[in-house]
């Protein structure tokens, strides 16, 4: 028995980390994949470079087949329908994108989800049919003020107080909205105020489903992929029943049978492009933080609206550069309020000392 006692062993037993809960479209840290590619062998300069090409080239396609579904003589009533298709798309892709995780397991309640699906419904629904009676650049210019309603909301739910840089972004963005809108109820001959009460009502909700997610997925520990497919699924649902309510599914279905390219085709590769353009934000987030990310999509939803006026005619005022630009200036101070520790602005006092010091090297050169 002692023989056997001292013949013993040690045994270590290795424990598997915990499954990789994080979102499929992006991997591990060590190897950093997104849609299949492997960033991490890559330099830091170059995976910013390609995550910078994919946010805009997928947005900017995205953007372009939105309109362009949108432009088909006789589609505008059916934004709904839209949303239902790309709703199927995203469930299907979500589906997918599951199987290739580890942990397959549903963690987030089933009644978080069905909020959630409501406010994805709202927020892309809304947004979708407000375009058949908006201009997209002013689609896309209220999303870019997706502050304002949270504010609000931060104010009268909780009882937050904003510093004075806040409060002077929401307002730039406020006056930048209306005098936007104002300039396109002059230049547009359909201007109709429905599509700024659809956009706004969309608004609301984007600025409530990121909260909800947030802490849906930090209180559970779910994955992004998890999240998708739910979310989606329960969302198509949704629409499916009110569609069906309202008699909106037959018409919808006749017209776009009779132009199945340029509707279920289009909606093919608008879902798909919005799908990866999601995965490289995610990836630009988790490599260079939220703040160049913001500054990398606002820089891309300018480029939108800029393209949209140069591949679809529709009237145009200079009034559109100056509105767009206050909207731009409040961008920068929400982001600059958010970041004060990373972004160092010059004093008025070290201004006034550079002014005078040029001025002072410019009379001696003259002297």
């Amino acid at each position: 028995m002692a023989e056997m006692n001292g013949s013993r062993k040690h045994i270590s037993i290795s424990v598997p980390d915990q499954p990789d809960t994080m979102s499929p479209h992006i991997k591990s840290a060590e190897e950093l994949r997104v849609i299949g590619f492997n960033l991490s062998d890559f330099s830091r300069s170059m995976q910013f470079v390609i995550c910078v090409a994919g946010v805009f080239v997928f947005y900017l396609v995205y953007g372009y087949l939105q309109e362009l579904i949108f432009s088909l003589e006789g589609f505008k009533p059916f934004g709904w329908y839209l949303t239902l298709v790309q709703f199927a798309f995203y469930s299907t892709f979500g589906l997918i994108e599951l199987q290739f995780t580890q942990d397959k397991r549903k963690r987030i309640p089933w009644k978080t989800y069905m909020l959630i699906a409501f406010l994805t419904v709202g927020t892309m629904g809304l947004s979708n049919t407000s375009l058949g009676y908006l201009n997209y650049p002013t689609q896309i210019i209220f999303k870019c003020c997706k502050l304002i309603p949270v504010m609000i909301g931060g104010v009268f739910i909780q009882g937050k107080r904003y510093n004075f840089t806040d409060v002077s972004a929401a307002l730039c963005m406020s006056f930048g909205l209306i005098w936007f809108t104002l300039a396109d109820s002059k230049v547009t001959p359909n201007f109709n105020l429905a599509g700024i009460t659809l956009i706004s009502m969309a608004l609301c909700a984007d600025a409530a489903i990121g909260n909800v997610q947030e802490k849906a997925m930090k209180l559970h520990n779910g994955s992004n992929s998890e999240m998708v497919l739910y979310s989606y699924s329960i969302g198509f649902l949704y629409i499916l029943m009110g569609l069906f309510c309202t008699h909106g599914l037959g018409p919808a279905f006749v017209f776009c049978s009779k132009h199945p390219m340029q509707t279920y085709g289009y909606a093919f590769m608008f879902s798909l492009t919005g799908y990866f353009g999601i995965s490289f934000v995610l990836a630009l987030i988790k490599l260079f933080g939220a703040l160049v990310a913001v500054t990398v999509t606002t820089g891309r939803k300018a480029m939108t609206i800029c393209l949209s006026f140069i591949f679809f005619s529709k009237p145009f005022t200079f009034h559109y550069i100056w509105s767009g630009l206050l909207v731009l200036i409040g961008i920068f101070l929400n982001i600059y309020s958010k970041n004060k520790d990373k972004i160092r602005l010059p004093s008025l006092c070290n201004v006034w000392n550079i002014i005078q010091k040029k001025r002072v090297s410019s009379l001696s050169q003259m002297v």
